[in-house]
């Protein structure tokens, strides 16, 4: 039962939330447009904001809904709960509906961090939050609160914030989300430092960034 559940949640994180509400609701092919990405931010330029928080809420509910499967069906075997929300972030990277080209796991990986501990998935938002209005960049937003989560997973257990002790799992789990998140942010990362990352109307933009327009998931 737990490996059909993995599958399942694989299914539920492919599930290319920005592509087909651009197909379905506006005839349009996300891919052709923008940044070419499929994540929140271009289809909220192409498709509007009231398309691109829906896709923002889905993608994020994605990570959640897998992380919470097990509890769902009452299945309690040997696999952490955190495998399946990892599961989930694999298939928004890797969707098998879209040709396996996917969005960047920022929002899907917070569904599944609050999905597992709601305390801790909840500051890392709040993180997210204050770096996309210092910066006005939703990449560097994303890059420092993945930074910055890595860290807190080794601190906060040892004060026992948020956590009552070490899980190496999840630990090593959060790890590798939050590489695979700077691997898909390689390119952000390169105009960052030339002070050419697109940027949001929203915000400080404390680095002094070049554009106001997002080219970001």
């Amino acid at each position: 039962m737990e490996i059909i559940l993995l599958i399942l949640a694989y299914i539920i994180g492919s599930i290319p939330t920005g592509l087909w509400i651009g197909k379905l609701f506006f005839n349009i092919n996300l891919r052709e447009h923008g940044s070419g990405n499929i994540g929140t931010t271009n289809a909220m330029r192409i498709l509007g904001k009231k398309a691109g928080w829906t896709v923002w809420f889905i993608d994020f509910f994605k990570g959640t809904l897998a992380a919470c499967l097990p509890l769902l069906f009452h299945v309690e075997g040997n696999l952490p709960r955190v495998l399946f929300g990892l599961a989930a972030v694999l298939g928004h990277v890797f969707p098998v509906f879209a040709g396996f080209k996917g969005g960047k796991a920022v929002a899907t990986t917070c569904g599944m961090l609050i999905g597992i501990n709601p305390l801790f998935g909840l500051s890392v938002l709040l993180t997210f939050l204050v770096f996309l209005y210092l910066t006005s960049m939703v990449s560097f937003a994303a890059l420092a609160t993945a930074l910055l989560g890595m860290v807190s997973t080794l601190l906060f257990p040892a004060y026992h914030i948020f956590f009552s002790s070490y899980d190496w799992i999840f630990i090593g789990i959060c790890w590798l989300a939050a590489i695979m998140i700077f691997f898909r942010h390689k390119e952000n990362i390169g105009r960052i430092l030339k002070k050419e990352e697109n940027t949001t109307g929203f915000g400080l933009n404390l680095l002094q960034q070049g554009s106001r327009k997002q080219n970001n998931d």
